[in-house]
């Protein structure tokens, strides 16, 4: 369902969103609701991060090489 929504922007913003908007075929309304939505869903989506996982985030080093961890495993396995 649509609702008619009033904002009160710069002119010059209005004029460049417009351009814009013609240039790739959507209507200036399609193309803020758009933005809207990928931003509202955007936030929905860090929200939805489960606390086990938010727990082990940076448990892992930056520096660490799971490339040379692995041949070091695969060599003690096959030597």
């Amino acid at each position: 369902m649509n609702t008619k929504l009033t904002l009160n922007l710069d002119k010059e913003i209005i004029e460049e969103a417009k351009i814009y908007a013609k240039s790739h075929r959507v209507s200036l309304s399609k193309l803020i609701e758009n933005y809207l939505n990928s931003i509202t869903r955007h936030s929905k989506n860090q929200s939805s991060i489960s606390p086990l996982v938010e727990s082990l985030t940076g448990i892992i080093p930056n520096d660490y090489d799971e490339k040379k961890d692995y041949r070091n495993y695969i060599d003690k396995k096959y030597s």
